[in-house]
């Protein structure tokens, strides 16, 4: 087994990607306050070609030198758009059609592992990572869904819990 060399991974360069198909999905940052943690979730989505990311309330947007760090440049090829308020992007998702899953342990949350997605346009919350996904934005979604965890903890980074989340989703959705 030989290690791949960068020039041979065939990687799509800025204009292809914007120019690729991406699968029906938003990933909306409710008050994300790790700039680590935003320049991960970007770097994620550039990998499964997730339609866009909202950065919603205290989360920072690009240019960054923080969010670039981890995002090594999938800020300028992932589409994103800020919104002061977390309720504003979900309100605009939902006029949009999109359906919204908030990411979170609830009342009647579902498993990850038992999710069955259609072909439709999603868009997931993801919480604060102290506070997790606030109340009001946990009330205008349409669903909650839950990672199982098994262990002594009972909680995911928020950029851990994203590439479980968009893993499952472009698998389901491309």
């Amino acid at each position: 087994m030989r290690k791949l060399k960068i020039t041979e991974l065939n990687r799509l360069n800025p204009d292809e990607f914007r120019q690729t198909a991406k699968i029906p999905l938003v990933v909306v940052l409710d008050n994300v306050r790790s700039l680590h943690n935003v320049g991960s979730v970007f770097r994620t989505a550039d990998a499964f070609l997730i339609e866009a990311i909202y950065l919603c309330g205290i989360t920072a947007a690009p240019p960054h030198v923080e969010i670039h760090k981890t995002a090594l440049g999938a800020e300028y090829t992932v589409e994103w758009r800020y919104f002061p308020t977390t309720r504003e992007a979900l309100q605009t998702l939902k006029e949009n059609g999109y359906y919204l899953a908030a990411i979170e342990q609830a009342e009647g949350s579902m498993a990850l592992n038992e999710l069955q997605l259609e072909k439709k346009k999603y868009a997931v919350i993801l919480g604060n990572e102290v506070h997790g996904v606030d109340q009001e934005a946990m009330d205008l979604c349409d669903c909650c869904i839950e990672i199982p965890q098994f262990g002594t903890k009972h909680s995911l980074n928020v950029s851990v819990t994203a590439g479980i989340i968009l893993w499952h989703f472009f698998n389901a959705l491309q």
